[in-house]
């Protein structure tokens, strides 16, 4: 890890130990004790360059970049927060990659007011592993299955397969509060993110594809309840944009129930006196190959019990 001064630039050269990473990330994380807002900060203002030139916060480091970090206060290393050891359940490890099921209402990693999250706890959990690594994210209140690269190489390639959209399938199972017309339903509505007063992260879908990301939801409805009141959806990412499902669905007349961002919050306060306690999302199957050796992998994580019990008290 560098050695970054708080009063003069830092320049540092990467290595391939550190290649591919976001820029973003690569800061995050050596630049310890730095508030996340000022990270972003001096990457919009351009304090930060690589090979001269300015980024912005998606640019992913390449072998031999240079890399220039402005002067930062940097926390005092004496008042460090602690980070509680914890393991959660695994459905899959090998010295290449650890799949766990996450449970809901933790975050996968700390900032935006969380101190600490998944990726945190497990380090303190395995001081002696040289590489935990999250390939990708899951909100905090969705359940469900999360990859954890233990080597640099499988994460480049795990990145590269979702980014192409290559040899990995991930399937969600959502309850959304309303009726869809057609048991398969494909969704491709751009989606611009943006923030709220208070800096919360927010997402809509946008009013012009040239404005948005490109997002494609393909929704099966596995059963309908209540008559019709609910439905029961199976959702497969096609590409992975914060938040896709739920304002996919939200877009399409189903929020999904208990959904606090995006759903229905009368009907919501209804639901949790029925029993629901959280968001219904989970994220249920991956399917794979094996970013080292290529073997298939098909991963399953059913639905948690709380969610279970929720589902069987609608009428089918």
């Amino acid at each position: 890890m560098p050695d970054i001064r708080k009063d003069s630039v830092t320049r540092v050269t990467i290595t391939d130990a550190e290649q591919d990473q976001r820029i973003d990330n690569y800061l995050l994380r050596v630049l310890k004790g730095v508030p996340k807002s000022h990270v972003y900060r001096i990457l919009r203002s351009g304090e930060v360059r690589v090979n001269k030139g300015r980024i912005d916060a998606s640019y992913r480091l390449q072998l031999g970049d240079e890399v220039r970090i402005p002067p930062v206060r940097i926390a005092a290393p004496d008042a460090p927060r602690a980070v509680p050891a914890l393991e959660f359940p695994i459905v899959y490890e090998d010295d290449a990659l650890l799949v766990i099921n996450k449970p809901a209402g933790v975050a996968v990693h700390g900032g935006s007011g969380v101190s600490f999250g998944v990726i945190e706890q497990l380090r303190a959990a395995r001081p002696e592993a040289r590489f935990l690594e999250l390939v990708h994210r899951l909100d905090r209140e969705t359940s469900g299955l999360l990859l954890i690269a233990k080597k640099r190489p499988a994460l480049v390639k795990l990145h590269a397969m979702m980014r192409d959209n290559h040899n990995l399938d991930k399937r969600y199972l959502a309850l959304g509060c309303g009726d869809w017309a057609h048991n398969r339903h494909d969704v491709k509505l751009p989606l611009l993110k943006y923030n709220l007063p208070d800096g919360e992260r927010r997402v809509r879908v946008a009013a012009t594809e040239a404005e948005g990301q490109y997002a494609h939801t393909r929704f099966r409805v596995l059963s309908r309840h209540d008559n019709s009141a609910f439905v029961l959806v199976e959702a497969q990412l096609k590409t992975g944009r914060t938040h896709q499902i739920r304002v996919h669905m939200a877009a399409n007349g189903a929020t999904i129930a208990g959904d606090d961002k995006y759903g229905d919050h009368t009907a919501n306060r209804e639901l949790l006196k029925r029993g629901l306690k959280r968001m219904f999302l989970h994220a249920w199957q991956l399917k794979l190959s094996h970013p080292l050796t290529d073997a298939p992998l098909v991963l399953q994580a059913p639905l948690p019990p709380d969610l279970q019990r929720f589902l069987d008290t609608l009428a089918p």
